[in-house]
């Protein structure tokens, strides 16, 4: 599936699943691909749980770039995307979030389209030996829970515990999360599930 937006054509990997109890979007960090080993593992877990999965490649990196270029424009982007595959999911949760620079845009675009949920895979709370640019501000203007999944060996920082509504971190996990990535599509599935049964028992309760 491509999707045109203001800044370049985009391509979607869509896997279906029938009466899907929630729609998760998902991109890669700055340099890499939708074939990321936790993305890949992500979907198929989410897939296993009744959950359609969308991974998305950005205009620049379509375009062959390594950098996203302004957040403003990626994050235009990003949202015209996202319209265009929820469309063919009408009335269906979302959950929306990425690896790296994909996990910022999540948060930073997560209540303009109206996500549910951020998924954060490998959050770069700070570039690599400069803690004092952190971009904890992201996770905690994300406006909509956030599940963030990290590695305790990430030269990127871990956030805290207080930054998101939910913090995983992996021992033995650096950066790429390839270690063992079945168990990040265990724990994002796990979280999700949960956040959609506690809405259900929520709404069912004012009913």
């Amino acid at each position: 599936m491509e999707v045109m937006t203001a800044h370049g054509p985009a391509a979607v990997e869509l896997d279906e699943v029938a009466e899907p109890r929630l729609l998760l979007v998902l991109t890669h960090g700055s340099a890499g691909g939708v074939d990321a080993p936790d993305l890949l593992a992500v979907r198929d877990a989410a897939l296993k749980a009744g959950m359609a999965v969308a991974r998305v490649t950005q205009p620049f990196r379509l375009a062959g770039r390594r950098a996203p270029g302004p957040a403003a424009r990626q994050d235009e982007a990003w949202a015209e995307i996202v319209a265009a595959v929820r469309a063919r999911f009408p009335g269906v949760p979302l959950a929306q979030g990425g690896r790296s620079n994909g996990a910022r845009v999540a948060c930073r675009t997560a209540v303009a389209v109206g996500a549910d949920w951020v998924v954060a895979l490998a959050f770069p709370l700070h570039p690599p030996g400069r803690p004092e640019r952190s971009r904890a501000d992201e996770l905690r203007g994300a406006g909509v829970d956030v599940l963030v999944v990290n590695g305790d060996r990430d030269p990127f920082g871990v956030p805290d515990a207080a930054d998101a509504a939910r913090l995983v971190v992996l021992p033995g996990e650096g950066h790429d999360l390839k270690k063992d990535p079945a168990r990040v599509g265990e724990v994002v599935t796990e979280v999700v599930t949960e956040w959609l049964l506690g809405r259900a028992r929520l709404e069912g309760a004012r009913v």
